[in-house]
Order: C-alpha cells, then structure tokens, then sequence
C-alpha cells in the first residue's frame, strides 16, 4: 500500500503538503492540489485516519441518532448517508435513542466520550426535541437535522410534507371519495403531523362538497393501523377510503379491509405514505408517496462535513398503484 512519503516523492512535494491537501487546508495553490491529488489517485493512496485524527482533531466519525418504529424509512436514510460517508472517507456509527427521559442523554454522553464524531444528524422525530437539541449544543457538536420545525442551532434541510398531505387529499376528491377515514402519527411526530395539515388544506379547498372526514390516532406501527382501521371501519357508514400517514399503517388497515371481507380498492381505497419495500410486494400494492429518503440521507452527511450554505430542496411523489380506485356506489 502506498504510503504518504510516495504521494509526496510523486508528486514532487514535501509530506506537509500532502497532508495539508489531503486534509482540505486552505491557501493551497490549484497547481500544488492538483499535482498531489493526481498522485494520490494513481497510488491508490488512503490517508491513514488515525494520523488525520491527531493532526486535525477530527474523528471522521458521523452519528445517526434515530426513534422511529418504520424500518424502511430509517434504513434508507443510513444507506444513503453511508454511502456519502465511504464517499468523504467518514465512518457512520448508528444510535437509537429513546424519545424522553434522562437516559437519552447518558447515551449520547458515552457515544461522544468512546468516538468524539465530528457531527451528529438526527430524523424526525429527534428533529424537534428540544432537550436534545440543547443538549447536543452544550457538547459543541456540529448537528444537521431532517424535517424540523423548531428553532435550534442546527442545520435543518426542510421537507414537503404538507404539500404531500394534499396531493393525497386531491387524489382521493377526484376519485371520488367523500367519507374518508385518516390515521394521525404519534403527537410528537411534527414532521408527519405537517401530512395530516395539508390533507385538511385538500379537504378545505374541495368547495362545494360534503366531505366527512374521520380521524383516528395511530402509533406507526402496523399493529395500530389495523387497529385504527377497525374503528373506521365500525362506522355506518363507513369510510370508501382511508389515508394512512406511514406504510406501516397503511398495510395494517389492508388487513384489516381483507380480514373483513372487503375488495380494495372496489370497497375500500388505502393510502400510504414512504414508499417503503413493503408498499410495492404488498397485494395490490399501495399507493403512497415517495420520499428520496437515501438523497434525503446524502444531503444530512453534507451538511456536516460540505461545504453547504442553503439547504437542498426535496420533491415528494404521489405514486399511484392499485390501492386506490373510483367510490363505490353506496
């Protein structure tokens, strides 16, 4: 394995230099950083992390810190933000956290204290914690998060949820749906509570129509959407469709519908929301929208360790698949 001495006889340059361009130093000449980089890349060179650690007091480490029972959705975060790690040469360590209590703060204590990362970024609905979030600013740690809406310092790469909320709500209007149930997120999920929002700007912009929409609670779960649904689905009458706010859920009312007896989407359309693996293998698969959770992922690393003034725009998408169909007659 090429060591830094041969990048540096390479290149025709001291070891200093190397290093100061391996490590991103500024008041390098384009010349000097293209000559070293060039080097680099023909020796396969990889810069010894533990001796970047001590020269730059940086640890290439980045936390994930996450609460949210929906697998697919904080897997495709990691992957993406893994990826863009390997990408920058940073490591990624993962963290649940519990979403109360002082425990939370003993266990971002020891993380800190056994890796020293360089930053930490957090999902919804860590995003809003407000102790938290304090917390992290007393330890001096760089922090990025997904989908606030508190003010903190921090850097906060907003999302379209309520605008997503109301395609839905648009989608299920033209079909034809006026007695619609919808399953609300946990309360401290501000972030999915934004879909529940603009699924009510639908509903309120839908001048001229009896609509009668019921809401139920829901944990994200699938065990709380089948259970939820069998409340709206105890109504007479009762819903021709219901909205979900995770595909967790969503895949719990389908068995719910199934259960019962009832043919979806002749009887009953269902809506989702993340677009994870399961929505697509689900029969008949469900429609629900997309989030570009490994992008959403890539853009959490760069906020850390980038260069970003601004943060990235998102764009949600409705995918329409066969969960979702005309009202029946009734």
């Amino acid at each position: 394995m090429a060591s830094i001495r041969d990048v540096a006889a390479a290149a025709g340059v001291s070891i200093k230099t190397v290093s100061r361009v391996v490590n991103k130093a500024p008041n390098v000449s384009e010349d000097l950083r293209s000559r070293v980089s060039g080097a680099i890349e023909r020796l396969g060179y990889r810069p010894n992390q533990s001796a970047r650690r001590l020269a730059g007091g940086r640890s290439f480490m980045l936390a994930f810190l996450y609460n949210n029972p929906t697998p697919g959705y904080t897997s495709a975060l990691q992957v993406g933000a893994a990826n863009r790690c390997r990408e920058l040469g940073y490591h990624l360590v993962v963290e649940p956290m519990p979403l109360d209590g002082p425990e939370r703060f003993e266990i971002l204590d020891r993380l800190v204290a056994a890796l020293r990362p360089d930053g930490v970024f957090l999902a919804p609905p860590l995003s809003d914690d407000k102790a938290l979030l304090q917390h992290l600013s007393e330890l001096n740690l760089s922090c990025a998060r997904l989908a606030g809406s508190i003010m903190a310092e921090s850097f906060n790469i907003p999302t379209p949820e309520r605008a997503a909320g109301r395609m839905i709500a648009d989608h299920l209007i033209e079909l034809g749906h006026r007695r619609i149930g919808v399953i609300t997120p946990p309360a401290g999920h501000r972030a999915a509570q934004a879909r529940v929002e603009g699924f009510r700007d639908g509903l309120s912009a839908a001048t001229g129509l009896a609509l009668d929409p019921t809401f139920v609670a829901g944990d994200f779960d699938f065990a709380s959407g089948e259970q939820a649904a069998g409340q709206l689905l105890a109504q007479d009458p009762p819903p021709t469709a219901i909205f979900a706010t995770n595909d967790a859920m969503a895949l719990g009312v389908m068995t719910c519908a199934h259960r019962r007896g009832l043919r979806v989407p002749a009887d009953l359309s269902i809506v989702g929301f993340d677009d994870t693996s399961a929505s697509a293998t689900t029969w008949p698969p469900l429609t629900t929208v997309r989030q570009p959770l490994e992008e959403m992922g890539r853009a959490l690393v760069d906020a850390l360790v980038g260069d970003v003034d601004e943060a990235p725009e998102f764009r949600f998408e409705l995918v329409r698949r066969e969960s979702t169909g005309p009202a029946p007659a009734r």
